[in-house]
């Protein structure tokens, strides 16, 4: 079995903007291995309060760590590597959460599981749902979409909403912002609207980058076409990450790219309201 949560000198609760390495790194290859197989064990790079923008109401977040997609506009390159996590035990997790259960009701909330990639850990995301879900706290699982073959439709049946980050809807600008193929994001909105699960779409504006209208246009198409959009939720980039490149020494191309303007930011969303979507 895997070591448990060391809590006297590693708080769980923490920024998500905070630099996290090496964490879970006294946990062994093999074990490892096993408890993300059987989700008795999770890997949290933070757990957040009062999120008024991860989901609908107030939210809890817990952050995921392990990501198989390298986004150049990652603002947490830090969550990348599964051990740069605290390993939490399921319970422990299910016991945090379930502390906010009164206030999230109350506010309209819920817990929300992002990353990172949490599907990348699938199998403690679903446990730790199935078990909040009964003590009546809404669930969100926020996801870039790519490991969404990894549930069942009765796994599904668990995310009360899934927000699909959606990077691009060109296979190449996709190559070119994650360095993975977005087939299996696609086929995974595909699937969700299928059974109808509801989504929200989040996508991220780069000046330069993923702001060009017929990009927009076409991701604004597909969004309306699939009928199961709730709402999209326009990310404006920011350098609020760029510290996170530097002191982990990696290479950052996006450290002379400036925020979008409030007017690309309109423009954008107007795309989106003129396919019949809500967007903010």
């Amino acid at each position: 079995m895997p070591q448990a949560l060391r809590t006297d000198d590693i708080p769980l609760v923490a920024s998500p903007y905070a630099l996290r390495v090496a964490l879970g790194e006294h946990v062994g290859e093999s074990p490892t291995r096993a408890a993300v197989h059987s989700g008795d064990l999770g890997f949290v790079h933070s757990f957040t309060t009062g999120s008024a923008v991860d989901g609908p109401g107030m939210r809890v977040v817990v952050w995921l760590t392990g990501c198989q997609f390298r986004c150049v506009f990652c603002h947490n390159p830090d969550t990348w590597k599964l051990n740069n996590g605290i390993p939490v035990p399921l319970a422990r997790a299910v016991e945090e959460v379930r502390k906010y259960r009164h206030g999230l009701r109350t506010m309209k909330g819920g817990l929300t599981v992002s990353g990172g990639e949490p599907l990348l850990q699938h199998r403690f995301v679903i446990r730790l749902f199935t078990a909040v879900k009964e003590a009546g706290i809404h669930t969100v699982l926020d996801t870039n979409g790519s490991l969404g073959e990894r549930l069942s439709d009765a796994d599904l049946q668990a995310c009360d909403l899934v927000m699909l980050g959606l990077k691009a809807l060109d296979p190449d600008l996709h190559r070119r912002v994650t360095g993975m193929d977005n087939a299996p994001v696609l086929a995974f909105a595909r699937r969700l609207a299928a059974l109808r699960r509801p989504m929200w779409l989040r996508y991220v504006l780069v000046p330069g980058l993923t702001d060009d209208a017929g990009e927009l246009a076409r991701i604004a198409q597909f969004a309306a076409e699939l009928g199961n959009v709730e709402q999209v939720e326009l990310l404006p980039f920011h350098q609020l990450g760029r510290f996170k490149w530097e002191q982990l020494g990696m290479s950052y191309a996006l450290q002379d790219t400036a925020p979008p303007s409030q007017a690309q930011i309109e423009d954008a969303l107007a795309v989106f309201r003129s396919a019949g979507l809500k967007a903010d």
